[in-house]
């Protein structure tokens, strides 16, 4: 397996983190409404629940991942291109736009587009140094990996790394709202990717990804939630992602758990996971997700 596989989330992640506390039997688990913890519960979130939530939440690759094995052709237009990371001001401005330019730097390396992905990488430069986080961007790394398309796997593994230090580190520093708000950025350009491309390209995989976002979504809420009163900004963003949420209410999803095999791949033993999800949601449902993404994600990159 290469580097650039090593992090994607995968569902059977979602669900292990989504239900937590129960035992992992054979059998088919249907999630209900709220499909993880209570929103009143987000402060109460042990270190490890936090940890499992950021690490499904915070890879900025899986979609692009998706798009590039479908074959789907790369298009300028997926970009926050709009995004002036030398105006931003504000330290909420800063860290969203730093989480969806980082799902932008995933798009654009699985595509390997290195001179667009060195202009977006200046841009996540200036909005980690403006939130004092600049120190965990190897850059000049970076940057050299990008113009050598050999080393993708590596700028992929390097690229995750840095965000997820930055996330550990805001929150053990007690700036865990500017943590929530850039894995926020990440999962908005991520859905705004998929979203977009799956009305042109119907793929059954890419159209489950979507649905199965109900799950995370619910709790990067919880990750937001205890930010939602503290200014404007944070409860117009939370308003947001409520109205989001009400959005996938009643796309239901069903989890079929199975038991793991072994199997023989490049002369070892691994274990393969035989579990399977279903998501059932109509055209009609997948229209209105794909229209709520695309306001919510422009209203935010615009900034208006």
């Amino acid at each position: 397996m290469t580097g650039r596989y090593i992090f994607l989330s995968l569902i059977i992640s979602m669900f292990l983190f989504s239900c937590r506390g129960q035992s992992k039997k054979q059998g088919e688990f249907i999630f209900p409404d709220a499909d993880s913890i209570p929103l009143s519960e987000a402060e109460k979130l042990s270190d490890e629940a936090l940890d499992d939530i950021t690490r499904n939440i915070s890879s900025p690759v899986e979609i692009a991942d998706i798009l590039h094995r479908m074959s789907v052709p790369f298009s300028t237009t997926y970009l926050a291109s709009s995004i002036d990371a030398s105006r931003l001001s504000t330290s909420f401005d800063k860290a969203l736009k730093l989480g969806i330019l980082g799902a932008d730097l995933g798009y654009l390396n699985m595509y390997e587009k290195t001179g667009t992905s060195i202009d977006v990488l200046t841009s996540i430069k200036k909005l980690a140094d403006g939130i004092n986080v600049g120190q965990f961007f190897d850059f000049e790394t970076i940057k050299r990996l990008s113009l050598n398309r050999s080393n993708i796997d590596s700028l992929f593994l390097l690229s995750n790394k840095s965000y997820n230090q930055i996330d550990k580190f805001l929150r053990e520093k007690g700036r865990g709202q500017l943590s929530a708000l850039m894995l926020t950025g990440v999962w908005l350009e991520g859905q705004y990717l998929a979203t977009q491309v799956v009305k042109q390209y119907p793929d059954t995989l890419l159209k489950n990804r979507v649905g199965e976002q109900k799950i995370i979504l619910n709790d990067l809420l919880m990750l937001l939630s205890p930010y939602c009163k503290s200014s404007d900004e944070y409860k117009n963003l939370c308003q947001s992602m409520q109205e989001m949420k009400e959005k996938y209410r009643d796309i239901k999803i069903t989890y079929t758990i199975g038991e793991p095999v072994m199997k023989e791949k490049d002369g070892a033993l691994v274990v393969v996971q035989t579990d399977q999800s279903k998501v059932d949601m109509t055209i009609d449902q997948l229209k209105i997700i794909i229209e709520a993404s695309e306001k919510i994600r422009n209203k935010l990159v615009s900034g208006n």
